[in-house]
């Protein structure tokens, strides 16, 4: 009887249940499940395939610039609505809506740092910030920052994630093209190097105009690069796209972009760059200089030597 008597222990009720698979995400290229923690340890990049994750401003900042380093410039240009836009939502409520979202205060980043010691000019757009759209606030942060560059005799690297230019600014937006692509111009006068990084993705306006301006362009690996989408294209064309078109692979092979860089190795790829194409500015030698260097009279010299000789004396002349 004392079997039945017993009072029967009372079960707990759950009200949340705990999910086992807690943290973990499933790629969305493989398919493959990884976990959060292993995600960020591995520079937000799939630790099984390789597929790259989209990195806000911030967390790109950290990956290529020294520690401590970065200073953020330029902050005190705000947007503002000038014409008043107003679609499913008023143009300001959307920039007040992206701040809270982002933290940030607008689709770029720009500032000075340096990269393995080496002095440079860093610009980063957040996709993040109303799809790293280039309005005029964009557009002058860029432009400070190359003017910045050039007086400082800095070089220039621009990291490029963007839908293009932000159609709440319409023609306002557009001449942001203009104005950073004849700011690059007049970098380019002063024989700095400006590279230029595309990621996924890097469309419309912003492709269109600095991000394939740079003296190297470097891509992330699977990045889509172009000006319309893929679909506009097809629609517009009437024909199916190659396979892979608009990725970076396909560019690369077109000609478009002179590199991929997996991100693990990017900050030394960026290094590598840097050395080679700053701190070249040697006095020149003269035909006598040369000789009394290598014992050579200009004669023995190889006949390509000896053009660039006569070459560099006249144009030395001039």
């Amino acid at each position: 009887m004392g079997l039945f008597s017993r009072h029967k222990p009372k079960i707990k009720v759950q009200t949340t249940k705990k999910d086992g698979y807690s943290g973990w995400v499933k790629c969305t290229h493989c398919n493959e499940l990884i976990h959060v923690s292993e995600l960020q340890k591995n520079q937000h990049c799939c630790p099984k395939c390789d597929y790259h994750y989209r990195l806000s401003a911030l967390q790109r900042v950290e990956l290529l610039a020294d520690e401590g380093s970065f200073v953020e410039r330029f902050t005190e240009i705000q947007s503002t609505d000038p014409l008043k836009f107003v679609d499913t939502e008023p143009y300001e409520e959307r920039l007040k809506n992206a701040k809270q979202k982002s933290g940030r205060d607008e689709g770029v980043i720009v500032g000075t740092c340096t990269l393995k010691g080496r002095p440079l000019a860093l610009g980063v757009l957040d996709f993040s910030f109303m799809g790293g759209s280039m309005g005029s606030v964009v557009g002058e942060r860029l432009t400070m920052l190359i003017e910045h560059a050039g007086e400082e005799k800095i070089p220039l690297l621009i990291v490029s994630a963007s839908g293009g230019a932000r159609m709440q600014e319409s023609i306002l937006s557009l001449m942001q093209m203009a104005k950073t692509s004849a700011a690059l111009a007049r970098f380019h006068d002063t024989g700095l190097p400006f590279i230029s990084v595309l990621t996924n993705p890097t469309t419309g306006g912003v492709t269109a105009s600095f991000a394939t301006l740079g003296d190297i362009i470097l891509a992330e690996p699977d990045a889509l690069i172009g000006f319309a989408g893929p679909r506009v294209v097809e629609q517009t064309m009437r024909q199916k796209l190659p396979p892979g078109a608009q990725k970076s692979e396909f560019l690369l092979e077109k000609g478009m972009i002179d590199c991929i860089v997996n991100r693990h190795v990017l900050k030394d790829k960026l290094d590598l760059f840097l050395e080679f194409l700053t701190g070249n500015e040697r006095p020149y030698r003269s035909e006598t200089a040369f000789r009394l260097l290598y014992g050579q009279s200009l004669k023995k010299m190889p006949q390509g030597l000896k053009e660039f000789i006569v070459m560099a004396e006249e144009h030395a002349k001039e």
